[in-house]
């Protein structure tokens, strides 16, 4: 409330001009995205039309592998090892009660904040009142009657690990309500400038969509992830389990016991349903971001609003033998990230600098013209939307539990586990991370300049 107040210095006439924000979260999403390439039958024609009125980034990571961690990180602007926050149990206003969210601060520099659908983690819940002046609650058919019959029933604490197309209409998917409120805000005339925030679930488990979008991709055209045999050879030990390990929601837990989520799928013959269900729901997905764009740009908000979009994390579908988030590697953190706002910055250009979403909350605040923030982690890319070409020497950084991080810069992928082991990856020669060099005397330069972006400290 002090805050609140403090800040409160912003007058009527300033509302005219300030920009408001669509801010677009996609859970789950992974690098199959059109303008990334990440799998060659990924259709986003309306992700990618996105970037003609602004600045795509190819080389953008998150900061966590896992949604609690990497949505606090970037509405923070904090990393894990400064807030403690790295799990899905973690309540990050627990170990940071007064901490000012990006929405918080958006809201006292007069904004108003309104959310829907999976924006902090938690499926359509708002999880900070502080943040909000109004969110969204919608319920829509994500019913286990899609799920493949010839998958077993298995439910791992971050959804059911299944996969199949619903016999409903769009309009009872929840993704889809969600839409339709955030273009009912987009339709209304408002006093101040706005943050609207809409979060999509899907393509997060289970992969339920509507059947139309998985007739987009026949089955035996499916085209499976590159992988090679033995790929875990040579992983250190915590590398192994990483790529084997099923879902823990408790950091430290050993849930190695049992069928593995890769060996499952193989006996099972699944493996051409299990990307062919992601690739539906991602299309699925595009398709309501197309809606919600469409409606910005017949509205009276178009020619002054921001617009970002985000998915939070990468995901596996067998690279590494490897399923879900939960890992270091440039497929569980390589993520599309797509910044619009023709005022301020370069329309249709695509920036291959290596960028972190530690980076979006001062970002944001530049971008808008807000005061500053004080004590951030990151710092803003708006010279880098600006003149996307520049050379940029800043390391990416991101972290998978207390003491496990990973390096992206240039053409290298450092990892660093809790007990010192590591992996090192040549993306020049190596882009899908195949050859561990970590243990190459060649390289040891190399290695010792990344590991100067690892935290010393960490909370």
């Amino acid at each position: 409330r002090i805050y609140l107040l403090a800040t409160l210095c912003v007058t009527s006439n300033s509302f005219a001009t300030s920009p408001n924000i669509l801010f677009i979260a996609i859970d789950d999403l992974n690098d199959w995205v059109g303008y990334l390439g990440g799998h060659p039958q990924a259709e986003t024609p309306n992700i990618d039309r996105l970037i003609s009125k602004g600045v795509g980034f190819s080389k953008a990571y998150t900061v966590a592998p896992l949604c609690n961690p990497s949505r606090v990180a970037l509405l923070t602007g904090l990393y894990p090892s400064t807030s403690g926050v790295y799990g899905n149990r973690d309540n990050f206003r627990k170990n940071l009660p007064n901490e000012i969210t990006l929405l918080q601060h958006f809201r006292a520099n007069g904004y108003l904040t309104m959310g829907g659908g999976k924006i902090f983690h938690g499926n359509n819940r708002p999880n900070d009142s502080l943040s909000w002046d109004h969110y969204f609650i919608s319920k829509g058919h994500t019913k286990k009657s899609g799920r493949d019959p010839n998958l077993p029933k298995v439910s791992t604490g971050s959804g059911w690990f299944n996969w199949g197309p619903l016999n409903v209409e769009d309009d009872q998917m929840q993704d889809v309500k969600v839409v339709e409120w955030a273009k009912s805000e987009l339709k209304k005339s408002h006093k101040k400038p706005f943050f609207l925030a809409c979060g999509f679930y899907r393509p997060h488990l289970p992969w339920y969509v509507p059947k139309k979008y998985f007739e987009k991709y026949p089955l035996d055209k499916i085209v499976l992830p590159d992988t090679k045999i033995n790929d875990r050879n040579d992983l250190p030990e915590l590398g192994k389990r990483f790529a084997r390990e099923r879902y823990s929601a408790s950091w430290g837990t050993d849930l190695n016991e049992g069928i593995q989520d890769h060996d499952l799928v193989l006996k099972l013959d699944q493996w051409k349903k299990g990307v062919q269900a992601y690739l539906a729901s991602i299309s699925f997905v595009d398709n309501y971001i197309g809606e919600l764009l469409e409606e910005l740009q017949n509205s009276e908000y178009a020619d002054n609003t921001i617009v970002i979009l985000w998915g939070d994390h990468g995901w596996h579908l067998g690279e590494k033998q490897h399923w879900r988030k939960q890992a270091l590697w440039e497929d569980t953190t390589h993520v599309p990230f797509i910044v619009s706002y023709p005022r301020k910055i370069k329309k249709n250009k695509i920036c291959e600098a290596p960028v972190s979403f530690i980076d979006i909350y001062p970002t944001l605040v530049d971008l808008a013209g807000i005061s500053k923030k004080e004590n951030l982690d990151g710092e803003s890319l708006l010279e880098l939307l600006q003149n996307p070409s520049m050379k940029w020497v800043r390391p990416v950084l991101s972290t998978y539990g207390k003491g496990n991080h990973a390096v992206r810069y240039e053409n290298w992928r450092y990892i660093q586990y809790k007990d010192g082991s590591s992996e090192l990856y040549n993306h020049q020669d190596d882009p899908n991370e195949w050859y561990n060099l970590s243990e190459n005397a060649d390289y040891k330069g190399v290695i010792e300049r990344l590991k100067k972006t690892i935290p010393i400290s960490e909370k």
